[in-house]
Protein backbone atom coordinates (compact mmCIF):
# COMPACT_ATOMS: atom_id res chain seq x y z
CA UNK A 1 0.00 0.00 0.00
CA UNK A 2 1.18 3.30 -1.08
CA UNK A 3 1.45 5.97 1.71
CA UNK A 4 -0.04 9.56 0.66
CA UNK A 5 2.54 12.48 0.24
CA UNK A 6 2.02 14.82 2.94
CA UNK A 7 2.79 18.63 1.64
CA UNK A 8 4.17 21.54 3.50
CA UNK A 9 2.38 24.36 1.46
CA UNK A 10 4.06 27.95 1.68
CA UNK A 11 2.72 30.95 0.35
CA UNK A 12 4.88 33.72 0.15
CA UNK A 13 3.86 37.35 0.32
CA UNK A 14 6.84 39.63 -1.10
CA UNK A 15 5.37 42.87 0.27
CA UNK A 16 8.90 44.42 0.73
CA UNK A 17 10.55 44.35 -3.21
CA UNK A 18 13.81 44.93 -1.46
CA UNK A 19 13.87 41.21 -0.75
CA UNK A 20 13.98 40.42 -4.79
CA UNK A 21 17.23 42.26 -5.15
CA UNK A 22 18.66 40.34 -2.19
CA UNK A 23 17.65 36.64 -3.07
CA UNK A 24 17.08 35.41 -6.16
CA UNK A 25 14.21 33.48 -6.37
CA UNK A 26 13.33 34.18 -2.92
CA UNK A 27 9.78 32.50 -2.65
CA UNK A 28 11.23 29.35 -3.49
CA UNK A 29 14.04 29.82 -1.41
CA UNK A 30 12.21 30.29 1.51
CA UNK A 31 9.31 27.54 0.57
CA UNK A 32 12.69 25.18 0.79
CA UNK A 33 13.96 26.20 4.22
CA UNK A 34 10.44 26.07 5.70
CA UNK A 35 9.92 22.56 4.34
CA UNK A 36 13.21 22.03 5.97
CA UNK A 37 12.83 23.29 9.30
CA UNK A 38 9.67 21.97 9.44
CA UNK A 39 10.69 18.53 8.44
CA UNK A 40 8.17 15.28 7.98
CA UNK A 41 4.58 15.75 8.93
CA UNK A 42 1.49 13.45 9.32
CA UNK A 43 -0.60 15.77 7.63
CA UNK A 44 -0.93 18.26 5.23
CA UNK A 45 0.48 21.48 6.65
CA UNK A 46 -0.07 25.26 5.24
CA UNK A 47 1.76 28.50 6.58
CA UNK A 48 1.37 31.82 5.52
CA UNK A 49 4.94 34.22 4.93
CA UNK A 50 4.91 37.73 4.40
CA UNK A 51 8.23 39.03 3.74
CA UNK A 52 7.08 42.92 5.15
CA UNK A 53 9.03 46.46 5.76
CA UNK A 54 9.58 47.71 9.21
CA UNK A 55 6.31 50.41 9.33
CA UNK A 56 4.36 46.89 8.73
CA UNK A 57 5.53 44.75 11.26
CA UNK A 58 5.97 47.96 13.85
CA UNK A 59 1.98 48.03 13.29
CA UNK A 60 1.63 43.85 14.57
CA UNK A 61 4.30 44.43 16.99
CA UNK A 62 2.13 47.41 18.28
CA UNK A 63 -1.14 46.08 18.04
CA UNK A 64 -0.52 42.44 19.28
CA UNK A 65 2.78 42.59 21.79
CA UNK A 66 2.13 46.25 22.95
CA UNK A 67 6.03 46.88 21.56
CA UNK A 68 5.96 50.26 19.62
CA UNK A 69 9.11 49.28 17.80
CA UNK A 70 9.74 47.31 14.77
CA UNK A 71 11.05 43.57 15.06
CA UNK A 72 12.92 40.80 12.96
CA UNK A 73 10.06 38.39 13.10
CA UNK A 74 6.43 38.16 14.47
CA UNK A 75 5.37 34.55 14.50
CA UNK A 76 1.34 34.18 14.84
CA UNK A 77 0.42 30.62 15.67
CA UNK A 78 -2.88 29.23 14.32
CA UNK A 79 -3.10 25.32 14.45
CA UNK A 80 -6.46 25.18 12.99
CA UNK A 81 -8.13 22.38 10.62
CA UNK A 82 -8.82 23.30 7.65
CA UNK A 83 -11.95 21.53 5.65
CA UNK A 84 -9.93 19.58 3.70
CA UNK A 85 -8.22 18.64 7.14
CA UNK A 86 -4.87 20.54 6.17
CA UNK A 87 -3.09 22.19 8.93
CA UNK A 88 -3.46 25.89 9.24
CA UNK A 89 -0.16 25.85 11.15
CA UNK A 90 0.30 30.31 11.06
CA UNK A 91 1.83 33.21 9.61
CA UNK A 92 5.52 34.17 9.89
CA UNK A 93 5.93 37.79 9.23
CA UNK A 94 10.22 39.40 8.66
CA UNK A 95 10.28 42.71 7.93
CA UNK A 96 13.61 43.70 5.56
CA UNK A 97 14.48 46.31 7.49
CA UNK A 98 15.67 44.89 10.89
CA UNK A 99 16.99 41.76 9.12
CA UNK A 100 19.06 43.97 6.82
CA UNK A 101 20.71 46.28 9.98
CA UNK A 102 21.11 42.98 12.23
CA UNK A 103 23.03 41.24 9.98
CA UNK A 104 25.20 44.09 8.81
CA UNK A 105 26.09 44.81 13.00
CA UNK A 106 26.56 40.68 13.58
CA UNK A 107 28.19 40.12 10.33
CA UNK A 108 26.15 37.92 9.02
CA UNK A 109 25.21 37.80 5.07
CA UNK A 110 21.32 38.75 4.64
CA UNK A 111 20.64 34.96 3.57
CA UNK A 112 22.31 33.73 6.88
CA UNK A 113 19.97 35.97 8.65
CA UNK A 114 16.82 35.33 7.11
CA UNK A 115 17.37 31.39 6.79
CA UNK A 116 17.79 31.94 10.64
CA UNK A 117 14.69 33.78 11.10
CA UNK A 118 12.79 31.85 9.19
CA UNK A 119 13.73 28.88 10.99
CA UNK A 120 12.98 30.75 13.74
CA UNK A 121 9.59 31.48 13.05
CA UNK A 122 8.64 27.86 12.15
CA UNK A 123 9.82 26.52 15.35
CA UNK A 124 7.34 28.74 17.05
CA UNK A 125 4.95 27.73 14.75
CA UNK A 126 5.81 23.85 15.95
CA UNK A 127 5.72 25.01 19.74
CA UNK A 128 8.57 25.95 20.66
CA UNK A 129 9.42 29.18 22.17
CA UNK A 130 12.59 30.89 24.43
CA UNK A 131 10.85 32.27 27.36
CA UNK A 132 11.97 29.96 30.05
CA UNK A 133 16.32 29.36 29.58
CA UNK A 134 15.51 25.90 29.22
CA UNK A 135 13.29 26.06 26.41
CA UNK A 136 15.62 28.90 25.05
CA UNK A 137 18.46 26.39 24.46
CA UNK A 138 16.64 23.66 23.15
CA UNK A 139 15.80 26.06 20.29
CA UNK A 140 18.58 27.46 19.95
CA UNK A 141 20.26 23.87 19.54
CA UNK A 142 17.34 23.22 16.63
CA UNK A 143 18.12 26.28 14.68
CA UNK A 144 21.91 25.62 14.87
CA UNK A 145 21.50 22.32 13.89
CA UNK A 146 18.86 23.06 10.54
CA UNK A 147 21.12 25.89 9.83
CA UNK A 148 24.31 23.52 9.68
CA UNK A 149 22.19 21.05 7.65
CA UNK A 150 21.71 24.45 4.79
CA UNK A 151 25.04 25.06 5.26
CA UNK A 152 25.12 27.89 7.68
CA UNK A 153 27.42 28.57 10.70
CA UNK A 154 26.50 28.78 14.34
CA UNK A 155 24.51 32.41 14.63
CA UNK A 156 24.32 32.48 18.54
CA UNK A 157 28.79 32.03 18.03
CA UNK A 158 29.52 35.28 20.00
CA UNK A 159 25.94 36.81 19.54
CA UNK A 160 23.04 37.29 22.40
CA UNK A 161 19.88 35.61 21.45
CA UNK A 162 16.84 36.87 19.47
Amino acid sequence: MRQKVRMINTQVLVYKKNFYKKVRGISDYCRFVVKTAYGTTAKNVEISLVLADDGFIKELNSHYRQKDSPTNVLTFEMNEKLPDNTLMAGEIIISYETLAKEAKEQGKTFLAHLTHLLIHGVLHLKGMDHIIDSQAEKMEQREIALLKKLGFPNPYANQEVI
